[in-house]
């Protein structure tokens, strides 16, 4: 009511029968920013509308991103033209900004736009700080909330990425004092009502550095049934309090090369809730009968519990395990290797069963190793291996079990791609000899490239490929199916510590398990908002770690300029190369150069790189087309 207000004294709409109409001289839109510093406004009153022309003397204090009232200029002919009227909703309450000197001035400038920024600041204070200083600034005042670091110190890097999308690293003294509240230790005596699951062999499976242990897993090869204990933060974690209002700011769990950023209080996330080895833990637990000779579960129990998990594995160790290699006895466990075995090859059938109606993508992860300074140092490709898969697809049991339980909730969905996209990008893989027929099934017509791409052998960047040609998963309060999957319900139940997505399945999960009729209302009152903000909320933590790592790339190229690395054409209508080799292996790579075929091979040299807005600029030295 407070914006209808405003926009009535601007006379911008006026109000007849209790409608309001938007008067025709004024467009509300977002705004977009050029290089040059000129505005244009995208129209929300019609898709078709071309972009109207604003100069920037008539931006006001208007950013890109920001959703605007303009009004329009009338003039003779030419492109149509307007002017900022009122900022009705900043893109980004706050933006990260750096010096620089500009004919004697200290001025800021935007660090992701390059534009220059109004500081509400002198040019006294300015000028006795640094060049490069790196501030946090207020985007509706120009106010300096925070002095960041410097350009020249590596270790700004994760501030920089940090304060971008408006992250915090730190909780509030009350989130930290709730979070100690509950002690190291669970004491049994305290849940008479919970199922003592602690004889049961559990084990976790997690990367070396884990620290948060959200699922453990036990199968009992006898009766053939699969236990999936999952972290019981809802225990720990109720509405509206002080950590859960952290929580649900936070969303997600933020992962750099050398540190976490933990969605929930390290008292927490690292002790209490995390499935340690050789303590008792709660747990939220689902047993899966299984038809072994179907693959398939035939029976899902619920159970609140308590666990104790008799051992904590890497994935490194479990992968010899899995291929036969029991050197080291000290670490082989017998009682969990007699079920951990069986399982896999159980779970390799459900896998493949679910191949038959779903995707399969190649891809690699790249580790980053840094140096004290944070200094970029090495890099390591990490690809799926066998108990990768073991772990993930005994997760996707109990993500679909969860996703039965309701109707309305948080479900994952996944749309499937239109066939327009996939026709666009079957036509860019046909220029380099990639062919494949449309098929009636979707789910075919990608096999049949992904056959074709192993012959070229460009699986894996044809894979790539393919999921940027397809819609991006997401959270939604109704039910959509994953495509990507191939299944029809699914939902994110087993990473409560680091999802808030999980958190709120589990809070409803247990109101339906209590018949707590008044909870489920409750919770379901905000699913649609919470399913919204959640999804906006995941993209802009992996947005955070890929800033991160890009930062850290371009720090390494600014000392190498004129290195030539192989490289990968990833896109060649934007000129974009991945490097293929090195420590820069992964990073992105801008070509100045106006010919190069998709998936090319090619050795570039640095020829530029800012570590302002992380980006290398390279040109091509020599090709060599890969494979085609």
């Amino acid at each position: 009511m407070e914006l209808i207000e405003l926009l009535l004294r601007l006379k911008a709409i006026k109000e007849s029968e209790g409608i309001y109409k938007l008067d025709s001289k004024y467009r509300f839109g977002t705004l977009d920013i050029s290089r040059s510093g000129s505005g244009y406004l995208n129209d929300f009153s019609s898709q078709e509308a071309k972009d109207l022309i604003i100069e920037s003397s008539d931006l006001a204090t208007a950013s890109k991103g920001d959703t605007v009232l303009a009004k329009r200029i009338f003039k003779k002919g030419g492109r149509g033209r307007a002017k900022i009227i009122e900022i009705l909703k900043k893109e980004f309450e706050s933006i990260v900004v750096f010096t620089k000197m500009v004919e004697n001035q200290i001025l800021g400038f935007n660090i992701k736009t390059q534009l220059p920024v109004t500081l509400a600041a002198s040019q006294k204070y300015l000028k006795e700080l640094p060049l490069g200083t790196v501030f946090k600034i207020d985007n509706n005042s120009g106010i300096i909330v925070d002095v960041l670091g410097v350009l020249d110190d590596p270790k700004v890097d994760e501030k920089i990425s940090l304060a971008i999308y408006n992250k915090k690293e730190f909780f509030s003294p009350q989130a930290e004092l709730e979070a100690s509240s509950f002690g190291d230790n669970v004491d049994k005596s305290l849940y008479p009502n919970r199922v003592d699951l602690t004889n049961l062999p559990f084990c976790t499976i997690d990367p070396p550095t884990a620290k948060d242990f959200d699922d453990a897993i036990y199968f009992d090869k006898k009766h053939s049934i699969l236990y999936v204990a999952i972290a019981d933060v809802s225990e720990y974690i109720k509405e509206d309090t002080a950590i859960d209002k952290e929580a649900r700011e936070r969303g997600f769990s933020i992962y750099f090369p050398h540190k976490s950023i933990p969605m929930l209080p390290r008292a927490l996330s690292e002790n209490i809730c995390s499935l340690k080895p050789k303590v008792d833990r709660l747990a939220f637990v689902y047993k899966m009968s299984i038809d072994k000779k179907e693959a398939k579960v035939i029976k899902e129990e619920i159970i609140e519990a308590i666990i104790h998990s008799k051992r904590r594995y890497t994935y490194d160790k479990i992968d010899l395990f899995l291929a036969g290699d029991f050197a080291d006895k000290d670490s082989v466990d017998d009682t969990i290797l007699e079920y951990l075995l069986p399982l896999n090859k159980l779970l390799g059938a459900f896998r493949a069963k679910r191949l038959e109606n779903g995707c399969e993508f190649r891809s690699s992860d790249f580790t980053m190793s840094l140096d004290e300074n944070q200094n970029l140092i090495d890099i390591k490709e990490e690809l799926e291996t066998p108990s990768h898969s073991l772990i993930e697809d005994a997760m996707l049991l109990a993500n679909k079990a969860a996703a039965h339980s309701f109707e309305r909730g948080i479900f994952r969905v996944h749309d499937e791609p239109s066939l327009e996209r996939i026709e666009e990008m079957m036509d860019d893989l046909e220029v380099i000899g990639i062919y494949a027929e449309i098929k009636d099934n979707i789910y075919e017509t990608i096999k049949e490239l992904q056959k074709s791409a192993d012959a070229k052998d460009l699986r894996q960047e044809v894979d790539k490929l393919i999921i940027r040609a397809q819609k991006q998963a997401v959270y939604s309060s109704e039910n959509r199916r994953h495509f990507g999957l191939g299944f029809e319900h699914y939902t994110h139940f087993t990473s409560p510590i680091r999802r808030y997505s999980d958190l709120i399945v589990h809070r409803l999960l247990k109101a339906i398990k209590n018949e707590d009729k008044k909870l489920q209302n409750y919770i379901l009152k905000s699913i649609d908002i919470v399913a919204s903000r959640v999804s906006e909320l995941e993209r802009e933590s992996a947005k955070v770690a890929w800033d991160y790592e890009d930062r850290k790339y371009a720090r390494w190229a600014k000392e190498h300029i004129g290195d030539e690395i192989l490289a990968v054409v990833v896109d060649s209508d934007k000129m974009i190369a991945k490097f293929s080799e090195g420590v820069m292996m992964g990073a992105r790579v801008f070509l100045i150069d106006s010919d190069v075929k998709l998936f090319g091979e090619v050795k570039v040299k640095i020829l530029e790189s800012h570590i302002t807005s992380a980006r290398i600029i390279g040109t091509i030295v020599e090709l060599e087309v890969k494979n085609v």
